[in-house]
This record gives C-alpha cells, structure tokens and sequence, in this order.
C-alpha cells in the first residue's frame, strides 16, 4: 500500500491540501491539521468498479479511524463528493479502501485557521 505525498497551498488564514493519484489501496501522507477549526474534504476522479475512499484521523499518526462529516456519518465514499469536518485530530490522510485497475482519485482538503 504506497503512500502518496501531498501538495499544500497556503493562502491567508487558509491551506488547500490535495492528494493525487490514488489508487486502490493506497494513503495519503498524513496532514498535520490540529491547528485548523473548519475542514471541508473533496473527493474526485476515476472510482472504478467498487472504488471507495475514507478520510481518517489520528492523534498519534499510528492509529487511525474513519472520521465522521457535519451529519455524523463515516467520511466513506464511492462516488464524488464535498463534506465537512467533525472531528479537531492531530493528523488527516485519505485511504483508498476498494477499487480496481482503473481508480484513481484526488482528495482535496480545504482549511481554514483557528483563531486563538
């Protein structure tokens, strides 16, 4: 299960983080995001047949758990899709949790600063 690195874009008070070419089975390299207070993740591309991906968290960046959008449903979708954040964790990553030959998705992940 490859890992694949992320770009960040910083602008303002806001970072862009996206992940590109994922395919079945791999993760993304984990974002440190404690330090923002709204997060808003976007998944695009080629699914394939059965393709899924999760957004996770973790606070340790060992152990990690599906993390929940604005509704309290699991981050997990087979399809495109724009949701926010529920869960304040130390580190993000997406996973590609099924799929075949043809997925290949980029996960965007959008977030504003905490003001303190």
């Amino acid at each position: 299960m490859p890992t694949r690195t992320c770009t960040v874009t910083t602008e303002d008070q806001t970072e862009t983080v996206v992940w590109t070419g994922l395919l079945n089975g791999d993760d993304g390299q984990a974002f440190q995001a404690f330090s923002f207070r709204d997060q808003s993740i976007q998944f695009g591309g080629t699914f394939g047949a059965g393709g899924s991906i999760s957004f996770e968290g973790s606070n340790d960046g060992t152990t990690w758990f599906v993390l929940s959008d604005l509704q309290t449903s699991a981050i997990t979708k087979s399809s495109s899709a724009l949701e926010g954040v529920a869960e304040a964790v130390k580190f993000v990553r997406p996973r590609v949790t099924a799929g075949d030959g043809t997925t290949s998705l980029t996960a965007t992940l959008y977030c504003a600063r905490s003001v303190r």
